[in-house]
């Protein structure tokens, strides 16, 4: 059930991303007078296609990774004199701009729409209440106090633990510091720390920015109780299930899930007594953790499973709501911060200051949209946004194959006057390939070492 709910949110995930990303390079072109040849969802061999009124070919294929829009274009094929006017190459330079542009710009508005959607709805979070700092950390030499709320960074109004992240995301690699201001607005009380960074380094693999810095949000006591079980983890080989709760794990009683996971993590392939409760009855199991190696080389045990839902007290939730213009100020806001830290993130990566191994290919979108399909609506509809703001700023990157390669062309042919020759175009066409297959085996490669 897990595996056809994950291929499901997948499939949904990247079917309405790459048709909405196609269908503005298909609308602008009608517009443009273009004639459209075929619409396609996917690569490879079509699944279902059929002719419409306009003769243009509606097609599903395959391959689900993407997608093309086949213009009439006379240096494809021959053209009917009749129809040169209908060609792309034909097409103002201008024209050719707002068609190639369509593509990754939809997918923007798109975001916008779906983060809108969300604040129009309501969103709920936790009220950012820092729980602990850690000792000796970039927080703990700020003398950030705990038990209070996080209303800002660096000036910037934050009212969840999402929105920090993210602030201080855009941090990542730098040295100088990040302003804080914590308090408690219901005494009106708020004060700003100023915390150190010195090149800061976040291993995104392990941690957030927010733990990073030294922060545990707060929480309340999480009861040791089994929610989701992977099927081929080490717990449901012992034979945990859902709705167990750990009370002793070799004799040592188990307080909350956070006591349990450090016994975890620190006995990979070490034989555990465990002590349950199921259905009012207590029972013996023999848990032995599998092996995980980190990044850094450390190792640490895991069972393949989950913690069972729990609530946060009411004054610790709350919902952010917005009237319909509001909440669309609100979605071009957020899309515009996930467009800014994307290209940061970019930046980065390529001047070294964040690992390569952040990158993520087609198993880890996969294992997202199970998951936060499985979240809810809310998070699904959020992972849809943030995957459809990548999709728009990675086609708009100058690299040839892309749709932001033939801007460059365009804009190019603006300023000389005349076309980027054919030979050029190809040459860039074999760079961009190369670059690309690249970028996708070492996301590939990525993907596997996640889950190995």
């Amino acid at each position: 059930m897990d595996l056809l709910q994950t291929l499901l949110a997948t499939l949904v995930a990247l079917g309405v991303l790459v048709t909405i990303h196609e269908w503005g390079h298909f609308w602008v072109a009608r517009r443009c007078g273009v004639k459209v040849l075929r619409f396609s969802v996917g690569f490879g061999r079509p699944l279902w296609m059929r002719k419409g009124r306009d003769g243009t070919e509606y097609a599903v294929a395959a391959i689900p990774l993407g997608g093309y829009v086949r213009m009439l274009d006379e240096r494809e094929g021959d053209v009917p004199e009749s129809m040169r006017d209908q060609a792309f190459n034909n097409k103002s330079v201008y024209q050719r701009i707002a068609i190639v542009a369509a593509g990754p710009l939809v997918n923007l508005i798109f975001a916008v729409l779906a983060y809108a959607f969300l604040f129009l709805s309501g969103i709920s979070v936790v009220v950012p209440v820092i729980g602990e700092i850690t000792p000796g950390s970039p927080a703990a030499r700020a003398a950030v106090p705990v038990e209070q709320e996080v209303l800002a960074v660096d000036g910037r109004e934050v009212q969840s633990w999402n929105e920090i992240n993210l602030r201080l995301a855009s941090h990542v690699g730098e040295t100088g510091s990040i302003e804080l201001t914590v308090g408690e607005p219901a005494r009106g009380m708020a004060r700003s720390y100023t915390v150190p960074i010195d090149q800061w380094q976040v291993d995104l693999e392990r941690e957030s920015p927010l733990t990073a810095l030294g922060i545990t949000p707060w929480r309340p006591e999480i009861p040791p109780v089994i929610g989701q079980l992977l099927t081929d983890g080490a717990a449901t080989a012992a034979g945990l299930q859902s709705g167990d709760r750990v009370l002793a794990v070799d004799g040592e009683p188990v307080q909350d899930w956070v006591a349990l996971v450090k016994i975890i993590q620190a006995s990979p392939e070490r034989q555990l007594e465990v002590l349950i409760e199921r259905q009012g009855q207590e029972q013996s199991l023999l848990l032995t953790p599998a092996r995980r190696q980190l990044q850094d080389g450390a190792v640490q045990g895991y069972i393949g499973a989950g913690v069972a839902a729990f609530e946060f007290p009411p004054e610790m939730q709350r919902t952010l709501s917005y009237g319909p213009v509001d909440a669309l100020v609100a979605g071009v806001e957020k899309t515009g911060q996930m467009i800014t830290l994307t290209l940061e993130s970019i930046g980065k990566m390529i001047a070294g200051v964040i690992s390569v191994k952040n990158l993520s290919g087609p198993i880890t979108i996969a294992k997202v949209a199970g998951t936060s399909a499985a979240s809810g609506l809310e998070s699904f509809v959020s992972f849809l946004a943030y995957l459809s703001v990548s999709l728009g700023v990675l086609n708009l990157l100058p690299i040839p194959m892309l749709d932001g390669g033939h801007l460059l062309y365009y804009v190019v042919e603006l300023v000389r006057g005349r076309p980027v020759s054919e030979q050029v175009q190809m040459l860039g066409l074999r760079v961009g390939m190369a670059l690309l297959f690249s970028l996708m085996a070492l996301a590939i490669v990525n993907d596997l070492a996640r889950l190995f």
